[in-house]
């Protein structure tokens, strides 16, 4: 799995989930070395988020044949689309969005169920296939806990950077987070 570079709203923090922005200057020079990272690998799928921060994260890494979908769109943040996880504190200090979802958006069950319907449709696309999946944060750390079988608020404890690569992996121990937040 692989998040999408830098936007204006990443760099600042602010939650951007339906908000389709474009990379900055510098998230499309870390896509690129992304790409270079990839150049020594072959994937079986691509699979993208409709956004086109994913989309061009994937392009500029040099996938050109990309199955989009919707299931790794950006979790949809309702009220809180565009706030800072500060300003949101202001008028509800408590919130955590793997525990509490947020008004007029997803609840956690609905981003966990569309992280584990990705996983059913990666893993149903070829045994033993390397597959790739170009998204977002909040999204990819939901299919890293579902992938291996944690609560959802689990997520809460992964961080994720922009442009970084992870890597899910079903092997003798079964699945396991085998790379996280790789630069």
């Amino acid at each position: 799995m692989a998040r999408h570079g830098e936007t204006e709203w990443s760099l600042a923090g602010r939650h951007t989930g339906t908000t389709d922005l474009p990379l900055t200057p510098h998230g499309e020079e870390h896509a690129e070395a992304l790409g270079a990272k990839l150049s020594v690998l072959r994937f079986d799928a691509v699979y993208s988020s409709p956004l086109q921060r994913a989309l061009r994260t994937a392009e500029l890494a040099g996938f050109d044949r990309v199955q989009v979908t919707q299931l790794l769109r950006e979790v949809d943040y309702g009220q809180y689309e565009g706030l800072t996880s500060d300003e949101i504190h202001q008028t509800n200090p408590g919130w955590e969005l793997y525990r509490d979802g947020c008004p007029g958006g997803e609840t956690p069950a609905q981003i966990l169920a569309r992280a584990e319907q990705f996983i059913d449709v990666a893993t149903g696309h070829r045994t033993g296939g390397r597959i790739i999946a170009f998204a977002h944060g909040h999204i990819l750390r939901a299919v890293a806990v579902a992938w291996i079988g944690a609560p959802i608020t689990t997520a809460r404890g992964l961080q994720l950077d922009s442009a970084t690569l992870n890597i899910l992996r079903d092997g003798d121990r079964g699945r396991v987070l085998a790379l996280w937040n790789a630069e």
